[in-house]
């Protein structure tokens, strides 16, 4: 089994900065894992954020937040961050760290075989 654990939210003003991290553990983990983050607000579908693949060399970021999200990782540390600048309103929602048994994933949430608890992160105008 695999664990995730989010970490890092909280509440911001509109400009502001937040790093969400995710801890990963677990007897099966290995680095050999994507990682992805997908957030979800209230009454809305989850919604993918961003993915790494397990090197770190490759990532991707949904339109909404090019420019001013960025994702890495530290494999020593078995550990993925979510670095979010710029912050809006409509990011407000809560943040979900996800882990895939594969080089790269994608934007599909089905493609992702553990997730996290997540972490809430609001954002005030």
């Amino acid at each position: 089994q695999v664990q995730l654990v989010e970490s890092g939210g909280g509440l911001v003003q509109a400009g502001g900065s937040l790093r969400l991290s995710c801890a990963a553990s677990g007897r099966t983990f290995s680095s050999y894992y994507a990682m992805g983050w997908f957030r979800q607000a209230p009454g809305k579908e989850r919604e993918f954020v961003a993915t790494i693949s397990w090197s770190g060399g490759s990532t991707d970021l949904a339109d909404s937040v090019k420019g001013r999200f960025t994702i890495s990782r530290d494999n020593a540390k078995n550990t993925v961050y979510l670095r979010m600048n710029g912050l809006k309103p409509e990011d407000t929602a809560i943040y979900y760290c996800a882990a895939d048994r594969s080089y790269y994933s994608g934007t599909d949430a089905g493609d992702y075989d553990y997730w996290g608890q997540g972490t809430q992160v609001t954002v005030s105008s």
